[in-house]
């Protein structure tokens, strides 16, 4: 027999809100055992009871079993459907079960009757097929990429709204956040870009060093550095480092003001996170990246002046004269030119990830992995389609 929890006063014991916890007690009767339902079957209270009646419904009672209501206080559809579940499960066991002093909750315990009898669909097993699963999982990749696409045109519409917003006086402008960016991201970044750019160079002028020595020509040396490193080399490889160094800090500062509600608070106070936080990082970009790939360049062609100097024996004059040569103020410009675009790229992705990010740690490392990822391949193909163009133009 299950007993009625009482309090040290021996009154019912009191659940939430002045409400009495639910009981059951199971009584032997004459025609079969009976259980009593006291107390208030609620959405807050029948917690305390819910073991109570998993062991019950686990319990051999017997083939007749009168569930006695009668002293039910107050029933939701809660308690209707935790009561009725018992008496179902029951049923299935082979007892014939009735209820007594129902009447005043007959209502509510149709409706949970009717929710219960309600056929559920069977789950749809899909037959997989390679062909449609390939072409779905291609649609899927192309219409993920247009929703990319939108995201970043939204990205660059707001900057830019921004920034004419700016322009005109309506929102006040914030040099000093503008250069707290560019000094992070161009600034600090400067000593990395040279040595990595230094030691490209001098790589590319050892080996092509080696390879033309077999054919007498390793002055050439110069025009393969010189317009490798120019057009190509200087800034790609500066916009995959800035891709990855600073393209990642931007997703992880953006990520992490949206995991702690930062982001949501400033739009509630009226003020455009587009705007506030993208726009300086962004247009420090576009600044700092010119500047640092002219860096690399430069780094580059000390390198490989050095290294032609101790492997070729070619002098840094006679260097310098070879490449005047060999190169004019396009080639230079040919290189440059990409970086704005690059950085925007960069820029973009790396906010746009950091607005996606979630509430937490596993989804903003996820999101700072996809930034610099995607990125890095924006980077190379767009670098890919302007020499592409270059050489459509005969530039």
């Amino acid at each position: 027999m299950l007993d009625i929890p009482k309090d040290k006063q021996g009154s019912e014991r009191k659940g939430p809100a002045g409400s009495t916890e639910p009981t059951v007690e199971a009584e032997k009767g004459k025609g079969g055992v009976v259980l009593h339902l006291r107390g208030d079957w609620l959405a807050r209270t029948i917690g305390s009871v819910e073991d109570v009646m998993d062991e019950t419904r686990k319990t051999d009672l017997g083939k007749s079993v009168t569930m006695d209501c009668g002293e039910i206080g107050r029933l939701d559809t809660s308690g209707a459907f935790l009561i009725e579940r018992l008496a179902r499960t029951l049923t299935e066991k082979g007892a014939k079960v009735s209820f007594e002093g129902a009447d005043k909750d007959a209502t509510l315990f149709d409706a949970v009757r009717k929710a219960l009898d309600v056929k559920r669909p069977e789950p749809v097993v899909r037959k997989s097929n390679p062909v449609t699963d390939g072409l779905a999982s291609i649609g899927e990749a192309v219409f993920a990429v247009g929703r990319e696409l939108l995201t970043g045109v939204n990205v660059i519409g707001a900057a830019l709204y921004g920034a004419g917003r700016r322009m005109t006086g309506q929102t006040q402008v914030r040099p000093a956040a503008i250069v707290s960016q560019m000094d992070r991201m161009g600034v600090r970044a400067v000593p990395i870009i040279a040595l990595m750019s230094f030691l490209i160079g001098a790589v590319i002028a050892q080996q092509g060093a080696f390879q033309l020595r077999n054919f007498g020509a390793e002055i050439f040396v110069v025009d393969l550095v010189g317009i490798l490193q120019l057009r190509e080399i200087g800034v790609l490889l500066t916009a995959i480092m800035i891709a990855g160094r600073s393209g990642s800090a931007i997703t992880a500062e953006i990520g992490s003001m949206k995991m702690r509600e930062e982001v949501d608070a400033l739009q509630v106070i009226g003020l455009n996170p587009i705007g506030v936080l993208v726009f300086p990082r962004l247009l420090a970009l576009i600044v700092v990246l010119p500047l640092l790939a002219f860096i690399a360049d430069i780094a580059g062609l000390v390198g490989a002046i050095t290294v032609s100097w101790i492997y070729s024996g070619i002098t840094p004059d006679a260097f310098i004269t070879r490449l005047r040569g060999a190169i004019d103020i396009g080639t230079i410009f040919a290189g440059l030119l990409k970086a704005p675009f690059m950085a925007i790229l960069i820029g973009v992705v790396a906010s746009m990830e950091g607005m996606k990010v979630g509430g937490s740690a596993e989804s903003l490392g996820t999101h700072v992995t996809a930034s610099v990822v995607k990125s890095i391949f924006l980077v190379i193909l767009l670098d890919a389609v302007f020499a592409i163009f270059y050489a459509a133009i005969g530039y």
